[in-house]
């Protein structure tokens, strides 16, 4: 299974998303300090991270900067979770080659450059990452 990172500042956030991964077998660390995300994922080396944009200092956009420069995990996939629903916020996750899932806009969730074949599915946990 896999190991996932969730960095937001809402605990109730990461609390559900936490519960229902887990629910899937997936190795979960959550993060609610996004300061503390790059040390963190040092420690556990997730194979992928969901994010939230709407965080103190580093917010989203910022962490998600950082950890493309940061030759670990250039190539890790970034989940980025948010209630944003602005185009503007969109096109700027689609630049840095994310994936954005907007609760209220989920149908439009697009996987990253290279990563086309991805699926998650509810039914069979062990296609995560396929």
């Amino acid at each position: 299974m896999a190991k996932i990172l969730i960095v937001d500042d809402d605990v109730q956030t990461t609390t559900l998303l936490e519960e229902v991964l887990s629910l899937y077998g997936h190795e979960t660390t959550v993060v609610n300090m996004s300061s503390k995300a790059i040390e963190v994922a040092n420690t556990v080396n997730p194979h992928v991270f969901v994010l939230d944009l709407m965080m103190p200092e580093p917010d989203g956009f910022k962490l998600c900067r950082m950890l493309r420069a940061d030759p670990n995990f250039k190539q890790t996939p970034i989940l980025i979770v948010t209630a944003l629903g602005d185009t503007d916020s969109r096109i700027v996750a689609s630049a840095q080659e994310q994936t954005t899932i907007s609760p209220s806009r989920s149908k439009s969730m697009t996987w990253p450059q290279g990563y086309k074949n991805c699926s998650i599915r509810q039914n069979n946990p062990e296609g995560f990452g396929e």
